[in-house]
């Protein structure tokens, strides 16, 4: 009986719109204060990974200096280190660490940007990391207050995070508004005390109504729609902060109203490159799997679908075709690799 070789290192890679493919690549001999890491499972970004995908951006916009071909997608990982360079003090074969890079294998990283995994917490909740350090940001922007009034508008990915932080802050009244259902079930476990199937739209009776005839003084846009933003500006009380917390890629199509001026509205805009000396990859990374671990911030049940790396037409295809009954979409490279 002949015996299968395991694939060497592979990775996927987008070659123009709409193409996706999966590349074996070399990896160079590991340098001074680096860290080998044999991947176990990604996470699919379906709101920035569509936008790259599709090319749903404006010419001119940073998404437009952003794609280039070929262009690597992903930035949440869960593996195991497999071997440290020269000089590597933290960090030795064996452990379990979460890290900002793209769909792989393996990959070759600095000591510094590779982040321990508790022994507590399962690979498929600990690569939620990243969207948590996203909206992290949004968090600080609005500088959540115990007992404050909370409205993330979309029940996606990042609108289920941003819901989290909120629980994890001690929020009153946390509300989450998207037309999908089976969504506003997971918001609801990682701690939204109402939920309103509808769409922004026609959200604000509900949203009354969950915070007792009055509208919440944090409004966060987690849906990346830049039709959402002036609907968001709607519900927000006076002179309370809306986050713009998604990316669109066609900025121009987001207005003011006279919200604004009106009722002295606060605009934050957040995203992932926001870090501080206090709070970056690492020290969030670190603060997530506390949360976590002590159960003060939910990431169990949030997979949707499962992919081995040779399926990635399919998982694309899934995201674009079937976007409202998707959440969490990670490709299992370790599973694929020893079969």
């Amino acid at each position: 009986m002949t015996s299968q070789l395991s694939p060497g290192p592979r990775r996927l890679v987008f070659t123009g719109k709409q193409q996706v493919h999966l590349e074996e690549f070399s990896l160079p001999g590991l340098a001074p204060g680096r860290v080998r890491v044999r991947i176990e499972v990604s996470l699919m970004s379906t709101g920035t990974e569509n936008i790259v995908f599709n090319r749903l951006f404006d010419p001119g916009t940073h998404w437009d200096s952003w794609v280039r071909y070929p262009f690597y997608p992903g930035y949440a990982a869960v593996g195991t280190v497999q071997e440290v360079g020269e000089g590597v003090s933290h960090l030795r074969p064996g452990m379990r660490v979460a890290c900002r890079t793209s769909h792989a294998s393996h990959a070759d990283m600095a000591e510094e940007d590779c982040f321990p995994v508790p022994a507590g917490i399962p690979s498929e909740e600990a690569v939620w990391f990243a969207f948590a350090k996203i909206t992290f940001h949004a968090a600080q922007a609005a500088d959540h207050r115990l007992g404050d009034s909370v409205l993330v508008i979309g029940a996606g990915p990042i609108g289920q995070m941003a819901v989290r932080w909120a629980r994890a802050a001690g929020a009153k009244t946390i509300q989450s508004v998207d037309p999908v259902e089976g969504r506003l079930l997971l918001a609801a476990r990682g701690g939204a005390t109402t939920t309103s199937s509808v769409s922004v739209a026609d959200a604000r009776e509900s949203v009354l109504a969950g915070n007792g005839g009055k509208l919440p003084r944090v409004v966060i846009d987690s849906t990346g729609n830049a039709q959402v933003f002036a609907a968001a500006l709607g519900l927000a009380d006076d002179f309370g902060t809306v986050v713009i917390l998604g990316d669109t890629g066609t900025p121009t199509q987001q207005f003011l109203t006279g919200d604004v001026l009106r009722r002295g509205l606060r605009i934050v805009g957040v995203h992932d490159g926001h870090n501080t000396a206090l709070w970056n990859n690492a020290t969030i990374a670190s603060l997530v799997f506390a949360l976590a671990a002590s159960g003060r911030f939910s990431l169990s049940g949030l997979i949707s679908h499962r992919f081995a790396p040779e399926e990635h037409a399919e998982a694309y295809g899934t995201a674009n075709r079937d976007r409202a009954r998707t959440m969490g979409i990670l490709f299992q490279w370790e599973k694929q690799a020893a079969s």
